[in-house]
């Protein structure tokens, strides 16, 4: 798998993320912990996709 198709598919997981925790927040009976958990994972894929972002631009 090239960086760009790995980025492409860790931008496309960021976003799904993004889109669940905002649908969590508009509903009284989420679950706090499952929220913070969803955001973790949304920070961990930033931050991988900012490294690979990196990592590509020394090359």
């Amino acid at each position: 798998m090239s960086i760009e198709s790995h980025l492409a598919e860790l931008e496309r997981r960021h976003a799904a993320l993004e889109n669940k925790i905002k649908e969590a927040v508009a509903h009284p009976s989420s679950d706090s912990l499952e929220i913070a958990e969803m955001k973790r994972r949304k920070l961990q894929l930033k931050d991988e996709i900012n490294r690979l972002r990196g990592d590509a631009t020394l090359h």
